[in-house]
């Protein structure tokens, strides 16, 4: 153990104070303006905190899938995908950095490396249908949970214990596994739930880190709480965002590449419009969010119109797709503004949305050149973006409907577009949150035996 107590204490960098979006900024006079709304929590210091390891973390459970998957097909982009996940791990540990100081950073980045580099082995081994080499591997992933959980621990002091920590390090090594061995043996659908799952848990995580080192360092984070009702709001908005911008990144790699699980890749980001939609309407109500469904989910037949006019060396039909896109750019913009009473201006939405479909046309137009590296950046880039529309939606929100982030676990209310909605037509955050929680421990079950299986 290579942790150095003794820089524990270290004032936090600016890195972490991530800004929030300029989708929450430049609200003019509004009696209730998205800005109000992140004094009331969404944007404190421990909030951004929690919001930069949520981002990264769960971009690692992405990238970590898939780039095992390029592995195991032999894919001309493996190497770059790896260099991404190994980008996104120099992000984490300069995040660790910012609280602990450089060299425990370090520490951390040889640590978390490592077990990257034992996911590749695995990787290797079972294309190569080496029985012997696969147990190695699992049993150097077993040392690295010891060794990963023990640094926690003595970094926070015992805030996350090292039994916890190691539970959770076995689930998410288990998550990464079982979608990567479903892909492997052709179970798509299979390989696309535990993947999702696999996102949803490193949130889980970084909520608790956060709540660890706000605890550790109060006055670094001005006391501020990263686990509030007016937060998780974000933090479930920014995973749900930032996953949107990965799955569509790779449903369109599949699509170019006509790769039998384009369908499974396909439906994964339904599935995610389908809850990100369930958010809307527990806030706006059953209507509002069958309406932003339809909005959205447009925008992704858009993309898959544009694949396939790409694959068809079809350039008109390649504008008629980007037309279709800017349409979808204004009614979508038109529908937030209204929905959050002006609170994001249609304008800055309209920014914000171009940026977020020229990044994922960026990385899939680089992608179809060959051109891997340029494709690995957008989609982090895209990724990296979707944490603005989190921040400034959830703050819209808050300031919105004030009453109902004041308590430790409150509902969300229950509106139409511009007045309350019957109560019955809600969908209240503690249902979600409770929803959620039956999927952790259905995966937590199906982990549990597949851990069993694997010994």
């Amino acid at each position: 153990m290579k942790l150095k107590k003794s820089m524990l204490v270290v004032p936090m960098s600016l890195m972490l104070l991530m800004p929030t979006a300029a989708l929450a900024e430049d609200h003019g006079d509004h009696s209730g303006s998205a800005e109000s709304g992140m004094e009331m929590g969404t944007a404190t210091p421990a909030a951004e905190l929690r919001i930069t390891l949520d981002t990264a973390l769960t971009e690692h459970a992405f990238l970590a899938i898939e780039a095992m998957r390029k592995g195991v097909d032999g894919a001309e982009d493996f190497d770059q995908a790896a260099a991404a996940l190994t980008s996104n791990s120099d992000d984490i540990a300069a995040a660790v950095s910012s609280v602990y100081g450089e060299e425990n950073g370090a520490a951390f980045l040889e640590i978390w490396n490592s077990h990257i580099g034992y996911f590749v082995d695995y990787v290797t081994a079972t294309a190569e249908g080496n029985q012997e080499g696969i147990d190695q591997a699992l049993a150097e992933l077993e040392e690295y949970k010891v060794e990963q959980a023990a640094f926690f621990a003595t970094a926070t002091e015992d805030r996350l214990p090292a039994a916890a920590l190691e539970e959770g390090l076995q689930m998410h090594i288990d998550m990464l596994l079982m979608a990567f061995d479903a892909y492997a043996e052709g179970d798509f659908e299979t390989a696309y739930t535990h993947e999702r799952e696999a996102i949803m848990h490193m949130s889980g995580f970084a909520e608790q880190l956060s709540v660890a080192i706000a605890d550790q360092f109060p006055d670094q984070f001005e006391n501020s709480n990263p686990d509030t009702p007016a937060v998780d709001l974000r933090s479930q908005l920014n995973y749900v965002f930032t996953e949107h911008a990965g799955l569509a990144a790779m449903a369109m790699q599949d699509g170019a590449d006509g790769a039998e699980s384009f369908d499974q890749a396909a439906a994964a980001l339904n599935a995610n419009a389908d809850d990100l939609s369930a958010a809307v309407g527990s806030v706006y109500g059953e209507e509002a969010g069958a309406q932003f469904s339809e909005i959205w989910k447009s925008h992704i037949g858009y993309f898959v119109d544009y694949v396939v006019a790409t694959g068809e060396g079809d350039t008109e039909g390649q504008e008629a797709a980007k037309a279709e896109l800017d349409g979808y750019i204004v009614e979508q913009a038109a529908f937030l503004d209204t929905a959050t009473e002006g609170r994001i201006p249609a304008a800055d939405l309209e920014a914000g949305l171009t940026e977020h479909v020229s990044q994922l046309l960026a990385a899939f137009d680089a992608y179809v050149a060959g051109d891997y590296e340029t494709a690995y950046s957008s989609i982090r880039e895209a990724w990296a973006h979707m944490t603005m529309p989190a921040a400034g939606l959830s703050a819209a929100i808050v300031d919105q409907f004030p009453d109902q982030f004041g308590g430790e676990m409150p509902g969300m209310p229950s509106t139409g577009m511009g007045g309350m909605a019957a109560e019955e037509n809600g969908f209240p955050v503690g249902y979600m949150m409770a929803l959620l929680f039956v999927m952790i421990g259905g995966s937590a079950l199906a982990v549990r035996k597949y851990a069993s299986d694997k010994q």
